[in-house]
């Protein structure tokens, strides 16, 4: 068995942001049956795409222990996270676009977001892997850098 790291961004603007984050952790911790690699500390940032409450947003690194890191898999744990954000009281409606295409973002109790898996380079309906705006969104950046390994 060989072993894929999984880097998470995660982010709470409504209620107690900072145990939001708390109990989506603990949750994963669970529904992959490992503990986290690394946890960049909690930045505070203004919330992005739309006005709202500042965000509290971290970034973690799972080690998911896998026998091939693929698509069926990853797939499996981004459907574990839908069911820890709906948990937690995020609302189970699919994304939004505006008139012109854009995304319409709002509040959230929490959202966690798959950033990396391993070197993979995934681009299904539900998953496009790695994220495709990390390079636009410094709540993400600051505390990815922070854990990242080279």
């Amino acid at each position: 068995m060989t072993s894929v790291d999984l880097y998470l961004g995660l982010g709470s603007n409504l209620g107690e942001r900072e145990v939001n984050l708390m109990r989506a952790v603990t949750m994963m911790d669970e529904a992959f049956g490992v503990t986290p690699e690394r946890i960049s500390k909690v930045y505070e940032m203004p919330s992005w795409g739309f006005e709202g409450p500042a965000f509290l947003n971290m970034c973690i690194l799972y080690r998911i222990p896998v026998e091939t890191p693929s698509v069926e898999h990853v797939t499996e744990l981004f459907h574990k996270m839908k069911e820890i954000e709906k948990a937690l009281g995020r609302d189970d409606v699919p994304p939004e676009y505006d008139s012109e295409g854009k995304r319409v973002y709002h509040n959230r109790t929490i959202d966690i977001d798959i950033l990396y898996y391993g070197n993979e380079i995934i681009n299904t309906e539900e998953l496009t892997i790695p994220h495709p705006l990390i390079e636009q969104r410094d709540f993400v950046k600051k505390p990815l850098k922070e854990i990242y390994k080279h």
